[in-house]
């Protein structure tokens, strides 16, 4: 036991260093006075993006962040009219709206349309972008010398998730409609790799796929021969909550912007947009190193948060298994007040494992981010959100494995406690639960490695671990391969180091591999 505890102060001493190290992270709670709270991907150039190093028209974002674009510009300009600051919030898309109905932002400038489906669950402001769909292709591919949408008859066609770019695939005669897709980093993918023939987009996004890859082609189609569109469906608009006096507000501002002026604000996105002069005849190692040159702060932080999440949940995890799993295995009272409590405490644990490990844990992260939020007015840090999830998760898991090390423990050694008069608790404490311990600390380790890569999914609610570090970076320089490349890499040393440790922490315990008899000891001596 006192091996456990040195290693359980080792731990503890990393989870100190990764809490450290860790980023400030934005914080959640309703939102001050003097604040304008904007929801945007930061990953979706030229409307939005984020860089490492500060540009003339950009918004810290941390120390190490920040954000620029076309939306930026606005919001600026949306922040100082309304004489607050300017605070933009990363948020993945499908969070945009809850995260502006559960009130951790006060709006969205994301490049988002202003649809009638969306109209019934948020406001939006008058237009303050128009542009006109096109399909990105590759340059050399069978379609890219199509003049209509009639000529891209059969072809593999996708769009952005939740967007009405997707609706107007059907507009192509014959076109094989393909599932749509999470974000423009993924369909640029499948573009590139040729699992479709093209893409439906906006013109700015067109124009930045085609700067950064010169094997793609945007098809710009006439009003006759494009796709046939409502006003609305065109224009990008703030979303603002239901009844947000600041709507007028903000019409009134976006009023005095001109046509000219938004034209210009856009050209002068497209051209400070980092993608812009990336080099793409430089070889794949030059292109590497120029990823980690520009990207290393923003996935340090990304790895220091991930695996500060990992460890301290599977710490904390492993506690609520130890407290469940010993609760599940204790005989069943003989007053029957507490025989009832106890069975029905049982029955909520039941309930709590079930669920937590019978649904998905990015189902767990929305429901209890926003949901939270949405029925309570609870508003969590990401960061505790995070911690929360995870930890809550492993529980779930980590009681059925304390519980089936319990079970493990020859019933000798528990008659032989009772023997000696030792209670249920001292049984426990002194027999028990070193041996439970030992047994279940390769399980313990193997969920260390599920946590670290499983917090990938916590980018749903936008938490700024390695995976959304990778997702902004690649969303910005659109270099997927070798950006991923690079996070895999990453995501391998941590858990690489992670069992390796743990092995440690096994051979520890398991104390010296060879003994020498006492007996023969004695022997010699008497000898």
């Amino acid at each position: 036991m006192k091996k456990f505890g040195l290693c359980s102060s080792l731990f503890l001493g990393l989870l100190l260093f990764f809490t450290a190290i860790v980023p400030t992270t934005y914080a959640d709670e309703k939102t001050p006075a003097d604040q304008f709270r904007v929801g945007m991907e930061a990953a979706y150039a030229p409307f939005n993006w984020t860089q490492t190093t500060p540009g003339k028209h950009t918004v810290e974002l941390s120390s190490q962040k920040y954000v620029g674009g076309y939306d930026v510009q606005i919001a600026q300009k949306i922040a100082d009219h309304l004489g607050k600051k300017l605070v933009v919030v990363p948020t993945q898309w499908d969070g945009l709206v809850p995260a502006l109905q559960s009130g951790k932002i006060d709006a969205i400038v994301a490049g988002m349309s202003p649809t009638a489906e969306r109209r019934k669950e948020i406001d939006f402001t008058d237009p303050y972008y128009e542009s006109q769909l096109v399909v990105v292709v590759q340059k050399n591919g069978k379609y890219a010398d199509a003049k209509s949408i009639q000529d891209l008859k059969g072809a593999k066609i996708t769009a952005q998730l939740n967007t009405f770019h997707y609706s107007v695939i059907d507009q192509i005669p014959d076109v094989d409609k393909q599932q749509a897709q999470k974000d423009f980093s993924a369909m640029r993918v499948a573009l590139a790799s040729g699992v479709i023939d093209g893409y439906v987009s906006e013109r700015p996004e067109g124009v930045t796929a085609t700067n950064v890859n010169k094997s793609f082609k945007m098809l710009e189609f006439s009003k006759a021969n494009g796709f046939q569109t409502n006003p609305e469906d065109v224009q990008v608009a703030v979303g603002m909550r239901k009844g947000d006096e600041d709507v007028q507000k903000v019409n009134d501002l976006l009023a005095t912007i001109s046509s000219s002026e938004r034209t210009k604000l856009m050209d002068q996105a497209i051209k400070e947009q980092p993608t812009a002069t990336d080099d793409q005849d430089s070889g794949i190692l030059t292109t590497f190193k120029q990823i980690l040159q520009q990207y290393w702060k923003l996935f340090l932080s990304g790895a220091a948060l991930t695996l500060f999440v990992a460890i301290f949940s599977t710490i904390a995890g492993t506690m609520i298994g130890l407290l469940v799993g010993v609760f599940r295995t204790l005989p069943t009272s003989e007053n029957p007040v507490s025989r009832f409590f106890q069975k029905l405490f049982n029955g909520l644990l039941t309930v709590y494992i079930e669920v937590f490990r019978g649904t998905p844990m990015m189902v767990q992260a929305m429901v209890i981010f926003y949901g939270l939020a949405l029925a309570f007015h609870i508003d969590l840090n990401r960061t505790i959100a995070a911690l929360l999830i995870v930890s809550i998760n492993t529980g779930a898991y980590m009681s059925e494995i304390v519980r089936g090390g319990i079970f493990a423990v020859d019933q000798g050694q528990f008659e032989a406690a009772q023997a000696i008069g030792m209670n249920h608790r001292q049984t426990m404490t002194k027999v028990v639960l070193p041996q439970v311990l030992r047994n279940i600390l390769p399980a313990i380790g193997n969920e260390t490695v599920i946590n670290i890569k499983d917090t990938a999914v916590l980018s749903v609610i936008s938490v700024t671990d390695l995976f959304f570090a990778g997702s902004v970076a690649s969303g910005t320089n659109l270099q997927f391969f070798p950006t991923f490349t690079i996070i895999g890499i990453i995501y391998l040393i941590m858990t690489l180091s992670a069992t390796k440790l743990l092995r440690l922490m096994e051979k520890k315990m398991d104390g010296p591999t060879s003994y020498v008899k006492i007996d023969d000891d004695l022997d010699t001596q008497e000898e």
